[in-house]
């Protein structure tokens, strides 16, 4: 497999990550947004709206950070990363719902604000932040993971990356030691790649 990538990139990261921790064999190929090589008719070929991170396996393209954690899942076979019962399945979706809206538009904007300068409402989206982190928080102070399964599952992999870099968009996450614990978990699984940092925020 091919995973067109950028480093700076939360939706690039978690795609990077579950294939690693996944032992998918791939190789990765940097995309060069600043001198706009996504908006190129090859890349555009491979997602029209000129997005990372676009997976290729051997011709079969896949665009999107969570199509991709399902593409994926499923080519591993069965296993803990997406389940095939119904409810535990239902589960997993439903945390990939929330990295896709309310992380999206909460912690991955903040972040945009100070690392990219993108055009946010900074008190807007930080609270926005915390309103989801405060749920995170609450659900994983009953379970290991954060879709209940007994293992970890896409749904973790999804939200890592814009939860742990959170703080780099003025995010704070000391009042969240539940979330703290969880993150470690996921970083200690075998194959964990870390997610580039920048000196945006609080990590300045």
């Amino acid at each position: 497999m091919t995973l067109y990538h950028f480093a700076p990139s939360g939706h690039a990261h978690r795609a990077a990550l579950f294939l690693s921790l996944a032992r998918v064999e791939h190789e990765l190929i940097d995309v060069d947004l600043a001198a706009g090589a996504h908006q190129q008719p090859e890349f555009l070929a491979l997602n029209a709206f000129g997005e990372v991170p676009v997976l290729d396996d051997n011709g079969t393209i896949i665009a999107d950070s969570l199509a991709i954690l399902v593409y994926v899942a499923r080519k591993v076979g069965p296993s803990h990363w997406l389940p095939t019962d119904p409810a535990k399945e239902a589960q997993v979706q439903r945390w990939l719902s929330v990295a896709a809206g309310k992380i999206a538009y909460g912690a991955c904007a903040a972040r945009l604000i100070t690392v990219f300068g993108a055009p946010f409402d900074a008190n807007e989206v930080i609270a926005r932040a915390h309103a989801t982190l405060h749920v995170m928080e609450q659900t994983l102070a009953e379970q290991r993971w954060i879709a209940a399964t007994a293992q970890p599952s896409i749904a973790d992999i999804a939200l890592y990356s814009y939860v742990e870099r959170a703080p780099e968009g003025n995010v704070d996450l000391t009042g969240y030691p539940n979330i703290q614990a969880w993150l470690r978990r996921i970083e200690g699984l075998p194959g964990f790649i870390p997610f580039q940092r920048t000196r945006a925020g609080l990590e300045a």
